[in-house]
């Protein structure tokens, strides 16, 4: 093994990562040896997956009961895996998932954590879950964070802008969150049971936090996770939204879901705003936090994240209907100086609304 850097994905032009040097760059037991580090084995199998069009290799890199959490639900198995995909290329078959960052972490014995940045571009040339082909052109954000071990996705929470991606193809989203309600209460299915178990646990992870966590790093650049917490815990769940312009550089670009584009954290404000507002005792929980250098003194961190409360605000989200909500999100920040210059930050909000359809139908059916 060399000392030659680990592959930093952000600056790496794609041809070199598809087609690395021979020397190794990173111990990594139980994995194929043609890989030379971990974000190397996370592009590539992405790539020979999904751009050359190898399906069948989920079956060697996913395990047989690999678990891939979604807002919408688990998905079980490589199997499972493998299909979704022929899936969603029947639906976009030029889908191609370019990779913007992979932050990554080792975990010990729990393998290797990466947390990808994905931005995909296609066309919708196949039915889909919304409706028929529509022929749009989509361009969406994706994060899919993985727990590997031995050469192998084992456990994987799966992000995408499915908002974004309906807007663009022409829907109305509160029409398809509902359409997803009603059909699943048909089907006997019930996304707010589905999750109990998440909002009660996040909710309870939230009862362990302690007044120190809520403090800013002196330098958070060196101190990722608590920098993480301090920015979770003051903004999204104590609401101190005076704080925006210590956290986020005044020419921070955000991207949010429903392809939400802001530029400055006076444009940030009233989204984040809004959407609190329909969840304004809500919890919030640090799943998982990763980073690794970018340039200079520069950081990258991933944070995967949960937030619970009951929906009792007038927002976006329409007149309160008291439900128990979970949400699942994922951010990707660029800190500068003690700033966050990038900030994408992503979840099903489709599947969010969904879980607040199923309780209108619940209560109209009642």
């Amino acid at each position: 093994m060399t000392d030659k850097k680990i592959t930093p994905v952000a600056i790496t032009h794609i041809h070199d990562m598809l087609n690395p040097d021979t020397d190794k760059h990173q111990d990594l037991p139980g994995f194929d040896p043609i890989f030379v580090d971990f974000p190397n084995y996370i592009i590539r199998i992405t790539d020979w997956i999904w751009h050359e069009r190898k399906i069948d290799l989920c079956l060697k890199y996913y395990t047989e009961n690999c678990v891939i959490h979604t807002q919408a639900g688990d998905i079980i198995g490589a199997e499972a895996v493998a299909a979704n995909t022929h899936a969603t290329l029947k639906t976009f078959p030029d889908r191609r998932l370019d990779g913007d960052n992979v932050i990554w972490s080792n975990e010990g014995k729990a393998g290797f954590y990466s947390s990808h940045l994905i931005t995909s571009k296609m066309t919708n040339r196949g039915p889909s879950e919304f409706g028929p082909a529509t022929r749009r052109k989509i361009r969406a954000y994706t994060i899919a964070d993985c727990l590997c071990r031995e050469n192998k996705v084992y456990e994987e929470w799966l992000f995408r802008d499915n908002a974004g991606i309906g807007l663009q193809m022409g829907f109305d989203i509160r029409k398809l969150a509902h359409q997803a309600a009603k059909q699943d209460l048909i089907e006997g299915n019930n996304l707010l049971h589905f999750h109990q178990p998440n909002y009660a646990r996040t909710q309870a992870a939230a009862q362990t936090q302690t007044q120190a966590q809520a403090e800013f790093p002196s330098l958070p650049e060196q101190n990722a996770k608590a920098f993480a917490q301090a920015v979770f815990i003051n903004l999204w769940q104590n609401r101190n939204m005076e704080l925006l312009s210590d956290i986020y550089d005044f020419r921070v670009r955000a991207r949010y879901p429903q392809q939400k584009d802001f530029y400055g954290p006076d444009e940030l404000s009233p989204y984040l705003e809004n959407l609190l507002n329909a969840f304004p005792e809500a919890k919030l929980h640090i799943e998982h936090v990763g980073n690794i250098p970018y340039l200079g003194e520069a950081r990258d961190i991933a944070i995967r994240w949960s937030l619970a409360g009951e929906h009792i605000g007038e927002s976006d989200y329409g007149a309160p209907t008291y439900a128990p909500i979970y949400l699942m999100g994922a951010s990707h920040w660029r800190v500068i100086g003690g700033r966050i210059h990038e900030d994408i930050t992503i979840w099903d909000d489709i599947a969010l609304r969904r879980q607040i359809e199923t309780a209108r139908l619940l209560k109209h059916n009642s």
